[in-house]
């Protein structure tokens, strides 16, 4: 059951754990969501912001208009701090680092991105490595700009794409990885009851 995952829940916003394959929001084809799911559940809910299908982790929904305007101004003008957790392919030898590549919609091929130096709109990421394990590293990404699949397109860009990624790792299998390991463990931002500074966290599945 989705409310399993609520991580948090007051008079102004809801945050889950959302699972890994799941949508956040209603996709065109597919309308099963985390929101959808949660609204069901507990009747008025504001979409504030999306994770990728395939990213497991934490995701804030408001709960009346008022919280979320507050949110998605946080959200518009970077006031937001996001860490994401990763396992990616192979043996990083820097131990910190920072990718400033441009990104836009590969067209022919959407969903997926591409970097353009052209045309791409500004994407930053940085990122320190948490340690190695079994010939994989262990990654604490810090994206500044929220374009998407930012994550994962700048983790293939370094040679370093990410474990069970389905689009950008190029040995994918279903048997690699029952899920992609990415996933949402820390938000921060200010509550739109209080004004006070929140912090939600939660553990990565992988």
């Amino acid at each position: 059951m989705i409310l399993d995952h609520i991580i948090h829940q007051d008079d102004d916003i809801i945050a889950l754990d959302k699972p890994g394959g799941l949508l956040s929001v209603p996709g065109v084809r597919n309308k099963d969501s985390a929101h959808g799911r949660l609204a069901s559940e507990v009747g008025e809910l504001h979409i504030v912001h999306r994770l990728d299908q395939d990213t497991s982790g934490v995701i804030v929904y408001a709960r009346h208009k008022d919280a979320l305007r507050y949110l998605q101004q946080q959200f518009e003008h970077r006031k937001t701090g996001k860490i994401y957790e990763a396992l990616v392919d192979g043996v990083v030898s820097s131990s910190s680092g920072c990718i400033n590549l441009p990104i836009k919609v590969d067209w022919p091929n959407r969903p997926l991105q591409m970097i353009s130096h052209s045309e791409g709109r500004y994407a930053l990421t940085r990122w320190r490595k948490m340690g190695i394990e079994g010939g994989k590293t262990r990654m604490a990404l810090y994206p500044n700009t929220g374009r998407s699949h930012q994550l994962r397109i700048h983790m293939q860009q370094i040679g370093h794409p990410i474990m069970g990624d389905p689009f950008y790792h190029p040995d994918f299998t279903r048997e690699q990885k029952s899920q992609m390991c990415l996933h949402a463990r820390e938000l921060t931002f200010s509550h739109p009851g209080s004004g006070q500074a929140m912090t939600l966290t939660c553990p990565p599945p992988f």
